[in-house]
């Protein structure tokens, strides 16, 4: 029997590549998507649309908010792993639309834990982010740093999720895995990042919008690695009382949960990022020299020790080689 695998926000970006690795490699998906307008919905048709011709693959349209089509989906496809990557995503978009990430971040990331533990999943695996890491000073960061300070309402709702959850998996003994991306990019990326609006910007001879004088630095890391790394995830199940056998291991003293980095590990300035942009592409670049944004941080960068340590994640994809498969695909895709 296939082991099923249901996958929240199956049609977004991330969740689209690892729900595709798991059809690859035989198992049974069902994934779940709102398919709402956050960008656009054809580029989430698309994604949707390559899963579907996978004979292993069914699928539900749902917002994590309508806890009726959520719990009916789970409970018909019984999987024994749930993998929830669906969010209302953006930090700039949170700034002016907190409610949304309420009800989708919290709220929806509430109905996903609430029906895990019902029908006990073998594992939940949890999308976080960076963010959460917020106004911290030292870096590289590390899961068992302090998170205290974030800068965003985007990230105060995920830094929220991330308490439910280990909440939850005390409670009940839920196995809980919590993945902090960093800065993920890559082919079938989103409209609203920034490295994806350069590039729409800089083919369409429109300036675009750099903030801090480029002086930013980001730990890019492309959607592969990002894939890699769950997928070896899958079978590394946190367990309640077990012997910390690892240096600065984040594992819950009092729940089976574990928070693990996962990045390139590498802090690349903006600027430098910009520039292997223009270089690819052999178009000058204009540029809009802009003050730092109301929510973003100057730096990023993971220590991914532990997640490498545990699962042998080895990020093998440099900038410039993610940034050159990126923009293959995107000049094939919007000829």
């Amino acid at each position: 029997m296939k082991t099923k695998i249901f996958i929240t926000g199956s049609s977004g970006f991330i969740g689209f590549h690892v729900a595709k690795r798991y059809l690859d490699k035989g198992f049974k998906v069902r994934g779940f998507d709102s398919m709402n307008n956050y960008y656009d919905v054809n580029l989430k048709k698309s994604r949707l649309k390559i899963l579907k011709n996978y004979k292993n693959f069914s699928f539900t349209k749902g917002k994590l908010e309508n806890q009726r089509i959520l719990n009916n989906s789970i409970k018909k496809f019984k999987p024994t792993i749930i993998i929830h990557l669906a969010a209302q995503a953006g930090v700039r978009y949170s700034i002016d639309n907190p409610d949304i990430y309420l009800n989708s971040n919290i709220y929806g990331t509430f109905n996903v834990i609430k029906v895990a533990n019902q029908i006990k999943v073998k594992h939940l695996i949890i999308g976080s982010s960076s963010s959460v890491y917020g106004a911290n000073k030292k870096i590289p960061f590390k899961e068992i740093d302090k998170t205290d300070h974030q800068v965003s309402f985007y990230a105060a709702t995920k830094k929220s999720t991330e308490s439910l959850a280990h909440s939850y998996s005390s409670l009940w003994n839920l196995p809980i895995s919590i993945l902090r991306f960093f800065t993920v990019y890559g082919p079938w990326g989103r409209p609203d990042m920034a490295y994806f609006k350069f590039t729409k910007n800089i083919l369409n001879g429109k300036k675009i919008d750099i903030y801090n004088k480029g002086k930013m630095y980001r730990d890019y890391t492309y959607i592969d690695d990002i894939v890699d790394g769950i997928f070896k995830l899958t079978n590394k199940v946190p367990k309640l009382n077990s012997v910390k056998k690892y240096k600065n291991d984040s594992l819950s003293h009092v729940a089976p949960t574990r928070i693990l980095n996962i990045g390139n590990t590498k802090k690349i300035l903006l600027s430098d990022f910009i520039n292997t942009l223009e270089k690819e592409l052999k178009i000058k670049i204009k540029k809009n020299y802009m003050p730092m944004q109301k929510g973003d941080v100057l730096s990023t960068l993971s220590d991914s020790s532990l997640l490498k340590k545990i699962t042998k994640y080895n990020p093998k994809t440099n900038y410039k080689t993610g940034i050159k498969k990126f923009l293959k695909w995107y000049l094939d895709y919007y000829k």
